[in-house]
């Protein structure tokens, strides 16, 4: 692919309404009372129809509904909302990945039901955790019995496509607790899982009280034991461990997040959104209302940066090194041109002798010890 001619194939729209904030969360997100939830619809949908009139899209691969909450809406706003993303980048149903975010608890069967009419054929379920006293203390308003429901209703409206995301790391969280909830989590028999470890990001509650001395975090060891303990069990279930956090069945893979770990371009829409066209790297204006404004007068862009070539290869390394495959010289010369070695040759050596690195037949991936160093194999590429 020539991330400089060629359009995207991917799309991304933030929904940036949820119903709390998380203490953890730093993503460009508002609690949704009060908040002008149809004019955000009618602003995302001027944004659409300026953003392909300016790059045509071609044929659409992958579509990514995220948030906020994106199920907060109600069906008739699902409804509007996901006939607009059909009009502007219409695809082909049978061969489109087109998944929502949704929080367990904010869907039933009529919302389903809109989102199954609206082409959406897989869902994320925000789970972080099986325990209701962890959730409740990272700020979550939903408890496990919600996730039972809604991934069962979920599976009878249809949906053959489900993913969970988990959290470790988290204040209080034991090894003993973490493990319960991969039971649980594999219980469901799911064809995906995101399991993340927590970061601490700024401006968010848990950073002040982290910063305060307050937030009760397990040990650098413990972590290290938990992420051994996720992986053993994620394989041991049949699933491929084929990104640093992320495991699927075969067939499976998050077809989306994997065109950015491919450095591949996306159209990125909506408050705050990003994307990545024809080698431009774009950031959205992120208040509710300031993005309505501004989509009133043009693209509602905050700020564009073109990316040189060397910064692309970089990127490609970094985000390609996050696939437990690695990168591949194939795909690295088709979008520059060269092959890795002749860019980035005493690196690539010197994290080999140092054993965070793994040479393939295909190309370079972290070893079994780079896996768990992989921000220090990362922050090599940066110039």
């Amino acid at each position: 692919m020539n991330r400089l001619t060629e359009a995207p194939r991917s799309v991304y729209i933030h929904i940036p309404f949820c119903a709390n904030k998380c203490h953890y969360c730093d993503f460009n997100s508002y609690v949704v009372t009060g908040q002008p939830v149809n004019r955000y619809l009618d602003a995302l949908e001027r944004e659409m129809e300026m953003t392909v009139t300016r790059t045509p899209p071609q044929t659409i691969d992958t579509i990514f509904v995220g948030g906020g909450t994106p199920t907060i809406l109600r069906p008739a706003q699902l409804e509007k909302f996901l006939k607009a993303v059909r009009t502007y980048f219409p695809a082909d149903p049978a061969r489109v990945e087109f998944t929502m975010e949704a929080n367990p608890g904010t869907v039933d069967a009529e919302k389903l039901a809109a989102m199954k009419e609206g082409g959406v054929n897989r869902i994320s379920f925000g789970v972080q955790s099986f325990d209701d006293q962890l959730l409740a203390d990272i700020g979550r308003i939903h408890q496990a019995a919600d996730v039972f429901r809604s991934i069962e209703s979920a599976k009878q409206a249809g949906f053959t496509n489900l993913s969970i995301d988990l959290m470790f790391g988290l204040p209080r969280q034991t090894i003993a607790t973490l493990n319960d909830s991969i039971d649980k989590a594999l219980a469901l028999q799911l064809e995906h899982y995101s399991i993340y470890g927590l970061i601490l990001e700024e401006h968010t509650l848990f950073y002040t009280l982290y910063q305060n001395g307050k937030l009760p975090l397990p040990d650098e060891d413990t972590e290290v034991q938990m992420f051994e303990l996720i992986i053993s069990r994620m394989r041991e279930a049949g699933y491929t461990h084929y990104e640093i956090s992320n495991f699927a069945l075969p067939g499976c893979e998050s077809r989306h997040n994997s065109a950015y770990w491919k450095n591949e371009s996306y159209y990125g829409l909506g408050a705050g959104a990003h994307g990545y066209v024809r080698g431009i790297r774009h950031l959205n204006v992120k208040g509710v209302g300031e993005y309505i404004t501004a989509t009133e007068k043009g693209l509602p862009v905050l700020k564009r940066s073109f990316v040189d070539e060397q910064e692309a290869m970089e990127d490609f390394m970094m985000i390609g090194l996050r696939l437990l495959r690695g990168i591949r010289r194939d795909d690295f010369f088709d979008q520059f041109g060269r092959l890795p070695e002749d860019v980035f040759g005493a690196k690539i050596a010197a994290l080999i002798a140092r054993g965070l690195l793994d040479e393939t037949d295909e190309g370079y991936k972290l070893s079994a010890t780079g896996l768990y160093l992989g921000n220090e194999v990362f922050a090599e590429f940066i110039s």
